[in-house]
C-alpha cells in the first residue's frame, strides 16, 4: 500500500477506518504482497536484520492502545523482545542538542522511574533520547527504543551500537516502510520521524519532556499525548526559558509540570 501514489499514515488509516475489520491482504492483491514480502527480506538481510518480527492489527499480538493514535499503524516490525509492550512504559524525549543539564536531567528520571518499575521508552536521536536509553540500561532497567528509519537504519551512526544492543537485549520498534523508504529521498524520509513520535505515545501510558525547543519534532510528541489522553509532563526547568512559549500551552492543555519525582509518580498512581 505504501507504493502507490500519495500513500501517507493518513491515507492508508483512512482505508482502514472505513473497513475497521480489513487487513492489509484485502487492499493488495497475493502476488503483489509475496512480491513487496520477498524484497522486504532482502533488504532486512542485506542491512543485517537476520531476525525480526511483525506486528499487523488484527493479526495476533498487535497492542490496542496503539488504536488511540489519530492515524493509527497497521504494521510494525521489530527486533527482541515484544513483551516489553505490556510492561508500564513511559516516554523520555526532548532535543537532539540537548544542554547538560538536560542530558544529566533525563538520566536522573529514567533512572529514578527505572527503580519504580518503569520501561523506559524513546526515539534513539541523540541528546535527550540518548541519555534516557542509556541510563535505563545503566540502571539494570528495560528500554525500547522507536526509531525512525526502517530496522537494520542507523540514525545517527553514532548510536549504531545502541540500537544493535537495543534490539538484542530489549526492544526496537520501527513503522517505517521498508521498501517506500527505500525508493525516495532524505527530505520525504525524514517525515517519519515526526509519526514515530505519534506512535511513541500510544505505545507508553506518558511522555516527560525534559527540554525541547519552539520548533522540535518533541512537540509532535506532546500534541499526540493530549490528543491521546495520555499523560503529559514537562520538567520545571522548560517554563524558566525565555525563549520558548510551549511549555504554557501545553500546561493549558492539561501537561503536568513536574518539579519532583512524586509529580509523575502522584499522577500516575
Amino acid at each position: 500500500m505504501w507504493l502507490e501514489p500519495k500513500a501517507s499514515f493518513k491515507t492508508i488509516a483512512e482505508r482502514f477506518a472505513a473497513d475497521p475489520c480489513a487487513l492489509p491482504s484485502d487492499f493488495v492483491s497475493s502476488a503483489v504482497a509475496q512480491q513487496c514480502a520477498t524484497e522486504v527480506f532482502t533488504k532486512l538481510k542485506a542491512a543485517g536484520v537476520h531476525r525480526f518480527g511483525v506486528r499487523i492489527n488484527h493479526a495476533g499480538d498487535y497492542p490496542s492502545k496503539l488504536r488511540d493514535a489519530r492515524h493509527p499503524v497497521e504494521v510494525l516490525y521489530f527486533q527482541g523482545a515484544w513483551e516489553l509492550t505490556e510492561t508500564r512504559c513511559i516516554a523520555i524525549v526532548g532535543s537532539r542538542k540537548a544542554s547538560d543539564e538536560g542530558r544529566q536531567r533525563a538520566k536522573k528520571l529514567a533512572k529514578a522511574l527505572v527503580g519504580h518499575g518503569f520501561t523506559i521508552v524513546s526515539g534513539l536521536a541523540e541528546g535527550i533520547d540518548r541519555a534516557a536509553h542509556d541510563a535505563a540500561i545503566e540502571a539494570k532497567g528495560q528500554t525500547i527504543a522507536v526509531i525512525g528509519t526502517p530496522l537494520g537504519v542507523y540514525y545517527p551512526k553514532e548510536n549504531r551500537e545502541l540500537q544493535d544492543r537495543i534490539a538484542r537485549d530489549f526492544l526496537v520498534i520501527s513503522q517505517v516502510p521498508v521498501l517506500r523508504y527505500s525508493k525516495q529521498a532524505v527530505p520525504q524520509n525524514r517525515l517519519f520521524f515526526p509519526e514515530r513520535n505519534v506512535t511513541m505515545s500510544a505505545l507508553t501510558e506518558a511522555t516527560i519532556i525534559v527540554e525541547a525547543s519552539e520548533t522540535s519534532g518533541t512537540l509532535t510528541q506532546a500534541r499526540a499525548a493530549i490528543h491521546q489522553g495520555r499523560k503529559l509532563f514537562i520538567l520545571d526547568s522548560c517554563f524558566s526559558r525565555q525563549d520558548i512559549t510551549w511549555p504554557a500551552h501545553f500546561e493549558k492543555l492539561g501537561a503536568v509540570r513536574v518539579r519532583t519525582l512524586d509529580d509523575v509518580r502522584g499522577a500516575l498512581g
